[in-house]
């Protein structure tokens, strides 16, 4: 499953992230990673989940963050839900179009390893194409 939190800066969704993540925590087995810039959310989540700070990863582009995202996974088979907060921080030169194909590929890979994602994206819903609004939440 994919769900994408979208929407403009100050529409809530850190919050609904945060909320997502602690009750994931609750209701979901196996473990939990957290992609976001710096440690902001270390107090807001539960302990349990890993937080990555990708800044400390130069990503640069969509195909390293599948590689990284692959990688994670092929460390760690009992990861069940990766959250990625701001995505279009993660990647150089970010597009509407980049949301919809790491979207895409997420929807695949976690089906093909049973693997949930929830990613943020700092942008008008309106502006999202068909392919977005079905994993819009």
């Amino acid at each position: 499953m994919v769900k994408i939190i979208m929407g403009l800066k100050g529409s809530g969704k850190t919050k609904r992230l945060i909320n997502d993540i602690n009750t994931a925590v609750k209701n979901e087995p196996g473990s939990m990673v957290c992609i976001e810039k710096g440690t902001k959310l270390r107090y807001d989540i539960d302990m349990h989940v890993r937080l990555i700070d990708y800044q400390e990863y130069r990503i640069g582009d969509l195909t390293f963050l599948k590689g990284f995202v692959s990688g994670l996974h092929a460390g760690n088979f009992d990861i069940s839900h990766i959250f990625i907060d701001s995505f279009y921080k993660l990647i150089d030169n970010p597009t509407i179009a980049d949301v919809e194909d790491f979207a895409v590929w997420c929807d695949k890979f976690g089906k093909a390893n049973d693997l949930d994602f929830t990613i943020v994206v700092s942008d008008d819903p309106a502006k999202a194409t068909d392919a977005i609004r079905q994993y819009l939440q």
